[in-house]
């Protein structure tokens, strides 16, 4: 029988063939990694943890050996979640440890890093389709967007005045105001009942 791949080196070579054509599509990212050439930086979820070093080129290749990264970023469990949020949520949670001059440039470099899709749907379909596609996507994109918040506005209508289950923020405000001056009558109160007895 032959035997299986390990999932965590599958998805460690993946993960390093994506980032790589996303370097490959950017010379800017690639010069601020080059100065780093050689050195090792550790990413880990509470499951999985890996270790990739910095190529002469700005590149990334996958560490086969155990060495000390000169960074560590720590993620948290929810971090596919947050995926879905952008970078920028996904790096507010993250902890980086180390260099701080590598941690700096490759935190900037993760965080504005993206993909051409363009780009590469060009070398496929040409640049006049490409870019139609592209545009296309947009505007779906933005029409599904609005189509959720509306959504998520007719539900929040729903809840606050058919069926009362939520509260108004202005209405819990005014409530919480009301509490509190409330309390503040009620603490005046007994200390002249204090003075009084």
């Amino acid at each position: 029988m032959p035997l299986l791949p390990d999932p965590s080196m599958l998805a460690m070579t993946a993960a390093v063939a994506t980032v790589n054509h996303l370097l490959g599509q950017a010379a800017w990212a690639r010069e601020k990694l080059q100065p780093f050439a050689g050195q090792c930086a550790e990413i880990s979820l509470p499951l999985f943890s890996a270790v990739f070093g910095v190529t002469p080129e700005g590149l990334v290749a996958a560490s086969t050996t155990h060495v000390e990264p000169a960074v560590t970023i720590d993620l948290p469990a929810n971090t596919p979640l947050l995926a879905l949020q952008g970078h920028a949520a996904i790096m507010r949670t993250a902890r980086i440890s180390g260099s701080a001059e590598f941690a700096q440039s490759l935190g900037y470099v993760l965080q504005h890093l993206r993909w051409d899709v363009e780009e590469d749907l060009s070398r496929i379909f040409g640049d006049i389709i490409s870019h139609r596609l592209v545009a296309s996507a947009h505007i779906f994109s933005a029409h599904q967007k609005k189509r959720a918040l509306n959504l998520a506005e007719n539900i929040s209508e729903y809840l606050i005045e058919e069926q009362p289950t939520l509260v108004r923020r202005i209405t819990s405000a005014d409530f919480s105001a009301d509490v509190n001056k409330l309390r503040d009558d009620l603490a005046r109160l007994e200390k002249r009942l204090q003075r009084l007895s």
